[in-house]
């Protein structure tokens, strides 16, 4: 595995924990963004546990590519999921940049870890 490849890894996965932590400790930050986009608190706890899930799986990929593949995987369905639901919400093209690039680096790391 390449140094890029751990890297995109370890920075992803941290990005994911801390946001999926707050999702999960449901802080005023993301109940607020619940309940702008029509989410209620517990479904996006959900959401929070499964950012620290791929969290781990992208850690634990660093040992088996397989589980950082599936990491990966569910993380690029999440961030298309959250493009739609900003989408949905009326939000502007520009606050859906952040899962788009989120999602994009998931993505490379996907083909990183394909390549090798």
């Amino acid at each position: 595995m390449s140094t890029t490849t751990t890297v995109l890894a370890v920075v992803l996965a941290a990005l994911f924990l801390l946001l999926g932590s707050a999702k999960l400790a449901a802080v005023p930050a993301m109940r607020q963004a619940a309940a702008h986009v029509a989410m209620t608190t517990t479904h996006y706890r959900l959401l929070g546990a499964l950012e620290v899930a791929a969290a781990a799986g992208l850690l634990a990929g660093l040992r088996i590519a397989a589980l950082g593949a599936a990491a990966s995987v569910g993380l690029i369905l999440l961030m298309a999921g959250a493009v739609v639901v900003h989408l949905r919400s009326g939000d502007p093209a520009a606050r859906c940049l952040p899962a788009a690039v989120v999602g994009a680096l998931v993505a490379v790391h996907l083909v990183l870890l394909a390549g090798g």
